[in-house]
Parts: structure tokens; C-alpha cells; sequence
């Protein structure tokens, strides 16, 4: 029964059962984190494969992969990551174990010293460069932004994708908008896939935008699928060409929820003006980068196939977890009126709003009973969500004992600061 249906005596009466069962949970003792995405050690196992080398260091051209040199990174690690991205080898720079590097080196340099040479920095754009961020979406995206002084500017995320119209219209009228993030494949957090309309709406934004747009793109959940048959994502490099936008599209992947997080491969892709500028700013930083390591994963992966049949076994794993994390909401808060919740078929989140007003109160609930959940607003630029509803759920991390246990503090938190608001009004 919903909220609006419940007398004034029943809400009393729930509220009491729902705060002894919540006191139950203090005096349990838990320790449980839904905080952030990580994958568990049965996930990080299923790459003990990677091993050695065994003395076998050379790469497919001859290249010894245990000395300098090398900044575009190894010929098959490209080929590669240019699979996994849907682009050109030749449209790839492979890196080191950290895309968030990557991005944070190309924003700072679009900032300080332009993306497109003399006259192009974004810092001496008049009143400042601003950024366009979907929303919700992910904090480290939004904490680079906030590091460089960029002003950020939530847009609403709909089921296809960002609310292209008003994208289109903010581009259009302000041409100190400097870019958009975007994570075309199961957003982070709430899982949508960007639908081809979408997709070659943002490939056009730099026809329309004032000069030296960006789409940051991370395709970070570009494989990362719970089903066998997958949703496609079309290629944004592909619908850049046919615009003739390939200098405004930077595309970024890495292997860090595929193998062994945080000691992987990283990926950059873009034109061929983009890799040049982006090699006279990665030639000051490094003289190149984990080649062993490289070597080590293509081995370990081989093609996108041998990628697809691995995180098919991630799948294996991850697959109870979302539909545990389902089966909670929709048992305890189905037809209650207390929240909506995402059903992703990928990543690694699942998005859930509360009633206006009670996600700080929900987060605040759940810490007290020891189960740790991501800040509220963490998923909206500056921290700020100005409906306090969104929290994001990471459900990857913790066995399935300790899932279930945290999803049913969950439940019991919503379903009291529910009540309690209700009861205030």
C-alpha cells in the first residue's frame, strides 16, 4: 500500500515496527560497504592467469618491451584497444593502468594550454569555460572539472541518454561551453546505453558549438554486459566521421574492471590531430609507458572475442548480485511509493531515488546500521543534488551474504525516513 493511502495511525504504528527492526541492525554490528564499484576478489582471481612471461618479452614487431621508448605504446595493445573502442588502431594511444590519468592530462592541458594550439586555451575563454555534465553521474569526472576551476552544468540524463534538446540549445547559445562528459554504455550510475539518435546528436554538437568542443567520452563499461546478448552502443567515431567532427571526440577505455584493477591497460583514442597534440604533452610526462604490461594483457586477452568470453565469466559473478539487489527493492519498496530504482543490464551500479528530500537522511540511516553507502549528491556536480533523492548502489564489491544483509538495512532506511517525512508533513 502506498504512503498517501496509510492513515495517520497506521504510518505510527509502521514507523515503530520499522524502528525496532532498524535498532535490531545497530545492535548487530555490521561492517558492510556499497561505496564504490570495485570488483571482488573472485572477479580480480579470474585474471591470476596473467602470470609471467616466461622470458618471452619481445613484442609482435620486435620491440623489447623492457626498455624505454615507445610513447604511442605497443602496436597490439592498440589494435587491441581500438577493438574494445570501436575505432582505428591508428585512432589509439595505449597507456598505463590509469584512463583517469589520461582524461585529467587532456583537460588540464585543454585548460592551460589549449586543445588545438595557440589561441585555443580554454582558460582565457571571456567569463570562463563551463562544461556540460549529464546527471547523475560520476564524481571523478565532476572533481577533475571542479580541480581546473571549470564551471560545471548538470543536464538530465533520460532513458537514451543526456536531454539532447536542451544539450543542443545550451551548446548553441554559449559558446563558452567547452564540452560534455559522456559514458555512452551503462552510465554511471544508472546504467543507460546511448541510443544511434543520441549518438549522432553529440557527433554534431561541434557543428553548432563555439570553437574547440569537446566530448569526453569514457566507454569504461564498453564489455562490461550481465547478458549474453548485449545491447549494441554505435560507434561515436564512426558518426563523428560521417560529420566530419573527429577532432571534437576524445574516447578513453582501460581494463581496469576487465583484469586487475588499477594494473591494466589504458586507453586514448581520437583523430589524428588530437593523438598528435595529445603525444607533445605525454613526450614532457613520460618516455613511455608499461610495455611488460601491455604485452602481459594482450597475451592474457588476445582479441576483443577472448575479452568477451572473460567478461562473460565476470558476468557469471556479477549477475546474482544485481538480481539480488532487484528482488530486495522490488519486495520491500514495489508499489510503496517510496522510490524507483534502475535495472541495468550492464556496469556496475544500479540508481536509486528516493522521495525528494531523503537521500542525506537515507545515506546518514544506513551508516549508523553500519552500512556504508556512496555520499548523497556524490552523483551531481559540486556534491549538490537539489532534489537530495539520488544514491548510487555499487554492488560488486561484497559477497552475497553481505549484500543481502546490507540491501535489507537498505530497505528497512528508506521505508522509515519515508514514513517519518510523511509523518512531519
Amino acid at each position: 500500500m502506498t504512503l498517501d493511502r496509510l492513515s495517520h495511525d497506521d504510518l505510527i504504528a509502521r514507523e515503530r515496527e520499522l524502528d525496532a527492526a532498524y535498532r535490531a541492525f545497530q545492535e548487530a554490528g555490521l561492517a558492510l560497504d556499497l561505496t564504490r564499484g570495485k570488483p571482488s576478489p573472485a572477479q580480480l582471481a579470474l585474471s591470476d592467469g596473467l602470470g609471467t612471461l616466461d622470458g618471452d618479452l619481445l613484442a609482435a614487431d620486435g620491440t623489447d618491451t623492457r626498455n624505454y621508448g615507445g610513447l604511442d605504446g605497443l602496436p597490439e595493445a592498440r589494435a587491441l584497444g581500438a577493438e574494445l573502442l570501436a575505432v582505428r588502431p591508428d585512432e589509439v594511444i595505449a597507456g598505463g593502468n590509469s584512463s583517469l590519468t589520461l582524461m585529467y592530462l587532456y583537460l588540464l592541458n585543454a585548460w592551460l594550454r589549449g586543445p588545438a594550439g595557440d589561441g585555443s586555451a580554454w582558460r582565457e575563454t571571456p567569463g570562463g569555460a563551463r562544461f556540460l555534465c549529464p546527471v547523475p553521474g560520476y564524481d571523478r569526472h565532476f572533481t577533475i572539472l571542479e580541480d581546473l576551476g571549470i564551471e560545471m552544468l548538470p543536464v538530465p540524463m533520460r532513458d537514451d541518454g543526456p536531454d539532447m534538446d536542451l544539450v543542443e540549445a545550451q551548446v548553441q547559445a554559449d559558446p563558452s561551453i567547452k564540452g560534455i562528459w559522456c559514458v555512452p554504455k551503462y552510465s554511471n550510475p544508472s546504467g543507460q546505453i546511448y541510443s544511434d539518435e543520441t549518438v549522432d546528436r553529440l557527433a554534431r554538437l561541434a557543428t553548432v558549438a563555439g570553437a574547440h568542443f569537446r566530448i569526453m567520452c569514457d566507454n569504461a563499461y564498453a564489455v562490461h554486459d550481465l547478458d549474453d546478448d548485449p545491447p549494441p552502443l554505435a560507434s561515436i567515431m564512426a558518426a563523428c566521421r560521417r560529420h566530419g567532427t573527429e577532432d571534437s571526440l576524445v574516447l578513453f577505455g582501460s581494463t581496469s574492471k576487465i583484469t586487475r584493477a588499477g594494473a591494466g591497460i589504458s586507453w586514448v583514442a581520437g583523430s589524428a590531430a588530437t593523438l598528435d597534440w595529445l603525444r607533445q604533452r605525454l613526450g614532457v610526462l613520460t618516455i613511455g609507458p608499461d610495455k611488460v604490461n601491455q604485452l602481459r594483457h594482450v597475451r592474457f586477452l588476445k582479441d576483443l572475442a577472448g575479452i568477451r568470453a572473460h567478461m562473460r565469466r565476470h558476468a557469471a559473478i556479477l549477475r546474482p548480485k544485481f538480481e539480488l539487489v532487484e528482488r530486495r527493492l522490488s519486495d520491500g519498496l514495489g508499489g510503496e511509493g517510496m522510490g524507483a530504482w534502475t535495472t541495468p543490464r550492464g556496469g556496475y551500479f544500479v540508481s536509486f531515488d528516493a522521495l525528494p528530500g531523503l537521500a542525506t537522511a537515507i545515506v546518514t540511516l544506513a551508516g549508523d546500521a553500519g552500512v556504508k553507502l556512496t555520499p548523497a549528491g556524490a552523483t551531481f556536480p559540486y556534491g549538490r543534488d537539489p532534489d537530495d533523492a539520488n544514491i548510487r548502489l555499487a554492488p560488486s564489491y561484497p559477497g552475497l551474504e553481505e549484500l543481502d544483509q546490507a540491501m535489507q538495512v537498505l530497505v528497512v532506511c528508506v521505508q522509515l525516513a519515508s514514513i517519518r517525512q510523511r509523518l512531519d508533513a
